[in-house]
């Protein structure tokens, strides 16, 4: 299994255009954009990080859902609050 984290851009380099500054849970780290060539993510935008590569925008659904998953894995008092913020699929069996 491989694990992703959302990061936020916070600029993109002009001097390397497939780097970008992300904000990934507070701290400013060099992403390579590359992959994401045909939509390149602007300031602002939420990105699905791996091993130091964005691989795919994300929502600000998606987002919420990675941050409640990531806090049920750590477990503690959040997890139930977490379990209850996950978005629901319209026409989802449940």
């Amino acid at each position: 299994m491989c694990l992703g984290i959302p990061g936020r851009v916070i600029e993109r380099s002009a001097d390397e255009p497939d780097l970008a500054q992300v904000d990934v849970e507070g701290v400013a780290r060099a992403i390579n954009v590359a992959l994401l060539e045909d939509d390149p993510p602007q300031p602002g935008d939420w990105v699905l990080i791996h091993l130091g590569f964005a691989l795919q925008k994300m929502t600000d659904a998606e987002v919420a859902d990675a941050h409640a998953a990531m806090a049920i894995e750590a477990g503690g008092e959040a997890a139930e609050a977490a379990l209850a913020s996950f978005s629901v699929v319209p026409g989802a069996r449940s």
